[in-house]
């Protein structure tokens, strides 16, 4: 279990202003996958995953895409904090990932936060890898701080915020209830 860091938090959105926020998303990601050959949304691991999954559950219902794939990704880089867990961002290749060829699919990435871009950068080059004919990228919340040249097609919410703040964006199966906080963490 997770050990929650110390600060103040505040509850920026709940859940019912997320479902609303989820809609809006599954609407757009409608409007650039529609009528392609074959269609994959692929999360990324740990948050990223669920709202894949969200997505992909709209787009099934609401928008009649039942063709739609879903997959995910572990990659790893900073734990939810923020403190940096690897150097080098890591992405961990299941076996069936190693075969996976995606020419004539349309990938839609699925993460929870978008901060530098480091998460989302190392999957959109393994998937180029894998020859996917179009990536587009959707992120909940982005915070508006990208170093690197990631560009989010598809943003829930932005926040800026501090460098110092952090996003908790709680999503079950991890967490409870569906909401995001801003934790200004204490100072040591």
């Amino acid at each position: 279990m997770d050990i929650a860091p110390a600060g103040h938090r505040t509850c920026l959105y709940q859940s019912e202003q997320l479902e609303a926020v989820l809609d809006q998303m599954a609407w757009q990601a409608a409007g650039y996958l529609a009528g392609k050959q074959r269609v994959m949304i692929v999360g990324i691991l740990r948050r990223g995953a669920p709202l894949a999954q969200m997505l992909h559950n709209r787009l099934v219902r609401k928008f009649d895409m039942a063709h739609v794939e879903l997959m995910h990704l572990q990659i790893k880089r900073y734990a939810d904090d923020l403190t940096l867990l690897h150097p080098e961002t890591q992405l961990t290749e299941n076996p069936m990932q190693a075969t996976l060829n995606l020419a004539h699919t349309s990938v839609l990435v699925v993460d929870d936060v978008m901060y530098h871009g480091h998460s989302m950068l190392r999957a959109v080059e393994y998937l180029a890898r894998k020859q996917a004919l179009e990536i587009r990228t959707a992120v909940l919340v982005d915070r508006g701080a990208n170093k690197l040249p990631v560009r989010v097609d598809i943003t829930g919410v932005r926040l800026d915020v501090a460098p110092s703040d952090i996003i908790e964006c709680n999503v079950p199966p991890y967490e409870t209830s569906f909401k995001i906080d801003l934790l200004k963490p204490s100072i040591k």
